[in-house]
């Protein structure tokens, strides 16, 4: 077997393709180092609790990732947790999100990052992320970094000063905009749905936020000033320029430099980050370091819900408590990620996620159907390869779930072949199909409490006397109970859908 980490032997051989948004273009992956890949994620801002979009980025690069393991690769990886610095507005504008988030609970920003870091984390960890191989470094612990990188590009005459900070001039990196091939007629137009007009929509909101001080719209702040009449900030340092903090963008560059070195391999993040928070990561890194600063760019598309954008104003902002709060397995929103390319627009619904438990359940039940018939014994086939080609192809995982499918329920594939597929499929999707949880296994009316066989048979001798409405009560009540029930030849069998059933 293969467990996520391990090197898959049907892997080792076979490319791996990627889709760089710096180029556009689907490309071989080839590293800087063979046998080695640095990888660098855009962290979550920890003023609040990630919602389920804000999570997708990092099941993507979690899957990308496994891939890279299993293909015999040694992963180096790091998520950086932003806790200062991150203003409301890509402008330059605003409050900073930390010491909002401190005033809006009436604590402290340390406190208010200290509790969301521990919720972004478990939730990470709900979705079977292994955490304990990637870094997660904290802005704020990187403070010297970042004023060392801005006093390097004021140095080599990249800046300027205004009244409330320093920017970095982009009129003196004719790149600038390279990602996303941005235009200024870009910055200017777009409204649709697709990823260019997204791109050019939010660099147009920044031109309507452009400060009279800037040079440039597209300039932004490597350090600004604390406010001299306001309240003092609760973050806040001394710099060369005077006391303040750093501009969010620069702590990527920072510690992408001091943690996985000059140049890495891959950058990811979601397509929000591209005309702004990445494009200013190039040009602050290639004119520090006088060379390229990622080689492959990579982003997942947006998570709507019901067909609309997550916004507190809408009312629709949905967290993976809430999921699990009605009974469903934290690993049923990774499957239903899964179902999409990373690229694509995915919209939430409750039908949807319903739909994503019930196929996991099912693929959980299958899978313990072959590693019984088959004796916990794998055998290598052809149909291992196949499956991994699908993945090392731009990650296509529905493709590879198809096909996972497929093979289950072909009967020309033995049990033992089966498994393998199982295996390796298990390494790279991280869905537990090899341990599945407890609580996807069925299980007989006499293993149930009293209570809950009396209400089985009671609905039995219903459905007997084709009384199906009192039938359908009963369902409904053993539903309540947490148990899912089905029908089969040889009697009912349910399935633990909540891990605390209440009377």
């Amino acid at each position: 077997m293969w467990p996520f980490g391990k090197k898959n032997p049907e892997a080792l051989n076979l490319p791996i393709f990627v889709t760089n948004t710096l180029s556009g273009k689907k490309e071989t992956f080839i590293p800087i180092k063979p046998g080695v890949a640095t990888m660098y994620s855009c962290g979550f801002t920890v003023y609040s609790q990630a919602h389920i979009g804000n999570i997708r980025p990092y099941v993507f690069s979690d899957i990308l990732a496994r891939t890279l393991k299993t293909s015999g690769y040694h992963v180096r990886r790091v998520i950086n947790i932003t806790d200062v610095g991150h203003l409301v507005s890509d402008a330059d504008e605003g409050e900073d999100k930390m010491e909002m988030g401190a005033k809006r609970e009436g604590t402290t920003a340390e406190e208010i990052a200290m509790r969301y870091t521990n919720l972004f984390m478990q939730d990470l960890r709900l979705v079977n992320l292994d955490t304990n191989d990637i870094l997660f470094p904290r802005a704020t612990q990187y403070i010297q970094e970042q004023i060392a990188m801005a006093k390097t590009l004021e140095e080599k005459g990249y800046t300027y000063k205004t009244s409330d900070g320093i920017y970095f001039d982009t009129s003196k990196f004719p790149d600038y905009g390279k990602l996303g091939g941005l235009s200024d007629a870009d910055i200017k137009e777009g409204t649709s749905e697709s990823i260019e007009d997204r791109v050019a929509l939010a660099g147009r909101t920044r031109l309507k936020e452009f400060t009279s001080e800037k040079r440039n719209p597209q300039d932004f702040a490597l350090w600004k000033f604390s406010p001299r009449n306001a309240a003092k900030r609760q973050q806040e340092w001394p710099s060369p320029w005077g006391v303040g903090f750093p501009g969010w963008h620069l702590e990527c560059s920072a510690m992408v430099r001091a943690l996985l070195g000059d140049t890495i391999d891959i950058h990811t993040g979601g397509i929000d980050h591209i005309p702004v928070h990445h494009n200013n990561e190039i040009a602050q890194s290639e004119c520090s370091l006088g060379h390229p600063f990622v080689h492959y760019w990579m982003h997942n598309a947006f998570l709507t819900v019901d067909g609309q954008k997550i916004s507190k104003s809408l009312g629709n902002t949905v967290y993976l408590s809430d999921i699990t709060a009605r009974g469903f397995h934290p690993l049923a929103l990774r499957y239903f990620y899964l179902q999409a390319h990373y690229s694509s627009t995915i919209s939430f619904s409750w039908e949807t996620i319903a739909a994503a438990q019930e196929a996991l359940t099912r693929l959980w039940r299958l899978s313990a159907t072959i590693q019984n018939e088959s004796k916990s014994i794998p055998v290598p086939h052809e149909i291992q390869k196949r499956f991994t080609q699908l993945l090392h192809d731009d990650l296509s995982t529905p493709q590879a779930l198809a096909y996972l499918w497929e093979i289950l329920r072909d009967e020309d594939y033995t049990p033992k072949e089966k498994l393998g597929l199982l295996e390796t499929a298990d390494s790279v999707l991280g869905l537990s199909l090899i341990n599945p949880p407890e609580s996807a296994r069925r299980r007989s009316v006499d293993e149930l409490p009293a209570d809950i066989q009396t209400l089985v048979k009671d609905r039995e001798k219903a459905r007997v006397a084709h009384d199906f409405e009192k039938a359908d009560t009963i369902r409904t009540k053993l539903q309540n109970r947490g148990y899912r029930v089905e029908d089969a030849e040889k009697g009912a069998f349910l399935t633990l859908i909540s891990p605390d059933p209440k009377s």
